[in-house]
């Protein structure tokens, strides 16, 4: 098999000499926060669903660089056109003099998008789109206030982390935060759904005095919160309550947009369209890149530019970014890879359901399409995500990338969508194996 489709193939027990020798070379230069460096494999290359690490170990990955690498890591498209438009034009004057790229994005973007979305604000990170769609809701709303929800993860930028639930991140900073925002539960069974919806509408009502709310900003599936998929109706009842209220939903698509759940975006399995969706992470599967891709009417809230734009950034719509994404779109929609991870994510859910009726302490399934994965269950509180970290890490010894997600409690399974069945297969016994050997 050619690299890219390979099976696990560890030859230097991991991390090897060669990746210990460049974390140590790491701890000296970078934020000691960035790199938990003990175990760490450096990454050397990687191609499809494998990564070769410093030592020239393979692993097939399960996480697609956190879900970035849709399209398989390192296509052959996608990398030549980056060859291609660095040749001609890397960058450019992208808020004054823009770029064919940047345009053809747009447009591409505009026809993909549900419904009415198709005017977009361009980004580099994730966190500055969601902080560009929650821009737009006050502009057209003037309502300061945001109603996000427990277990939400945005980013990590001021505005995004305000929005962001987990205490992790939120707490050396608090003080810093918009304390305009308030936090619904997120429903992960149809029993939480009414009491949910009760209490998004309660809080809207309480904040009326204080932080009036104009933005909604919800993931249609919850993944760094754990892989949850709320209950059918959802989506529709927070589109109901901010239609009565002229509140503006936003839909963080980054994680699940482009295909991860078996479907373009998460939204269509509900059939709900938000006023403004932010995309990111799939959208080149090489090159920072997001979106916040808005109604033309929710849009139009932004003055015209004068020469001075009140929100932008120095590569917004870099050309190199852009060609990249363009690039990745047609693999994708050519592949036909949203049907394949619909296809595949069966095979998976079958797998692990299986899996879930041979081991007594995976708890739930969760997640849709190649978005999937275990919660595992624990006597006391961090024992399962004690028993997720060293099964991940038990993996990683026998050639297998794998993050837990949630509370750290749950198995995440998100390959790039390329990834063949066998190398699923072999890398979900691995993980099986993996599990069954810790305690």
């Amino acid at each position: 098999m050619a690299f890219g489709a390979d099976l696990p193939r560890v030859t230097v027990p991991p991390p090897g000499p060669a990746s210990r020798s460049l974390a140590a070379r790491l701890r000296v230069v970078e934020s000691p926060n960035i790199t938990p460096l003990e175990d760490t494999i450096v990454w050397a290359e990687a191609s499809g669903a494998n990564v070769r690490d410093a030592d020239g170990n393979v692993y097939v990955d399960l996480t697609a660089g956190f879900s970035v690498a849709a399209a398989g890591h390192a296509h052959a498209a996608v990398a030549a056109a980056i060859g291609r438009q660095a040749g001609r034009l890397p960058h450019g004057l992208g808020d004054v003099h823009p770029s064919e790229a940047k345009v053809q994005l747009l447009e591409r973007l505009a026809a993909l998008a549900p419904d009415r979305l198709s005017v977009s604000i361009l980004a580099s990170a994730g966190a500055e789109a969601v902080e560009a769609a929650l821009k737009t809701a006050v502009m057209v709303t003037d309502r300061p206030g945001v109603l996000a929800f427990e277990g939400a993860y945005h980013g990590l930028t001021y505005g995004a982390l305000s929005v962001t639930s987990r205490a992790l991140f939120r707490r050396p900073f608090r003080d810093q935060l918009y304390a305009g925002v308030r936090f619904a539960p997120y429903p992960g069974a149809v029993a939480e759904l009414d009491d949910a919806l009760a209490q998004a509408r309660r809080i809207v009502d309480e904040a009326a005095a204080s932080a009036p709310i104009g933005a909604v900003l919800v993931e249609p599936v919850q993944g760094r919160g754990g892989l949850i998929v709320p209950p059918h109706g959802f989506l529709a009842g927070l589109r109901e309550l901010c239609d009565e209220r002229g509140i503006v939903l936003i839909f963080d698509e980054i994680y699940t947009g482009f295909g991860r759940t078996g479907r373009w975006f998460a939204c269509q399995h509900e059939g709900v369209t938000p006023d403004i969706m932010t995309v990111g992470k799939a959208l080149t599967g090489a090159l920072p890149l997001s979106a916040a891709i808005g109604t033309p009417d929710v849009m139009a809230a932004w003055p015209p530019s004068e020469g001075e734009a009140i929100h932008t950034s120095t590569f917004l719509g870099n050309p190199l970014a852009c060609a990249a994404a363009l690039a990745q779109l047609d693999v994708i929609e050519k592949g036909g890879l949203v049907q394949r991870a619909e296809a595949m994510g069966a095979t998976l859910r079958d797998w692990l359901e299986g899996w879930a009726a041979r081991e007594p302490r995976i708890r739930e399934l969760r997640g849709l399409g190649l978005m999937q994965g275990v919660r595992l269950a624990g006597a006391q509180a961090g024992d399962a995500a004690a028993l997720a970290a060293r099964t991940a890490a038990s993996a990683l010894r026998q050639g297998v990338l794998l993050l837990p997600e949630g509370e750290g409690d749950v198995l995440a399974v998100t390959p790039p969508l390329v990834i063949t069945e066998p190398q699923l297969l072999e890398a979900l016994h691995i993980v099986e194996h993996a599990l069954a050997a810790v305690s």
